[in-house]
């Protein structure tokens, strides 16, 4: 798995950790085990969803962020559960775990690739 893939499930895991523990009562720890187990069973399924489609996009390590992405691989369902999980965690990522806010930034400056260019 690519550095860029790494970081892009490390990103979600840890957006979705901040969700879950304030609007779940999932836990947030320092150290032990990573943060997929101290989630409730929703946003479980939800990191669990998440990481599947990082592992299959069609662009491999080349993608960008998914919000520029030619092709929305969530159903609909699960696109809007990393929406509303994305529209609160985001601004406390930059508090929390601002190496990871600072590259999803700079991620989001990469050039999108099209549907035609995948790495199949």
């Amino acid at each position: 798995m690519s550095g860029r893939i790494r970081r892009e499930k490390d990103c979600v895991a840890r957006m979705i950790e901040i969700y879950c523990h304030d609007l779940h009562g999932g836990g947030l720890s320092r150290g032990g085990p990573g943060p997929a187990d101290r989630l409730c069973e929703e946003c479980r399924g939800l990191l669990d969803y998440a990481n599947l489609r990082i592992d299959k996009c069609v662009f491999g390590s080349r993608k960008g962020t998914c919000a520029k992405c030619a092709i929305h691989c969530y159903n609909k369902t699960m696109r809007a559960g990393i929406k509303e999980v994305m529209r609160h965690s985001g601004p406390k990522m930059t508090y929390r775990h601002p190496w990871l806010s600072l590259m999803h930034f700079l991620d989001g400056f990469r050039k999108p690739p099209n549907r035609n260019n995948r790495n199949t």
